[in-house]
């Protein structure tokens, strides 16, 4: 399992959340349904739009911090530079 910061989507240019985990595929498909309250069950948050796989869980955790205090137009640029689509990237994860 490797450290990642993500970003979850509600839609292309809908409500954006930013995570940092160290198991990927458990915390989204803990978003998805809806099996943690909080802000993802609360708005509807759970296409994975973007991920970032980093060395360390701090390195992912400093990088969260940082994008988290982004503008909102930085952070959609960040996503459609690597997935200009929205596509869900869920489906790309390995079981």
């Amino acid at each position: 399992m490797r450290p990642c910061l993500y970003i979850l989507a509600s839609k292309r240019n809908g409500t954006l959340y930013v995570g940092a985990t160290s198991d990927l595929a458990t915390r989204v498909w803990q978003h998805r349904t809806g099996a943690v309250e909080g802000f993802t069950k609360q708005y509807g948050v759970r296409s994975l739009v973007y991920v970032e796989f980093h060395a360390t869980m701090g390195e992912a955790l400093e990088r969260e911090r940082r994008i988290k205090r982004w503008r909102r137009a930085w952070k959609i640029a960040l996503i459609e530079e690597d997935n200009p689509g929205w596509r869900d990237l869920f489906e790309d994860l390995p079981a």
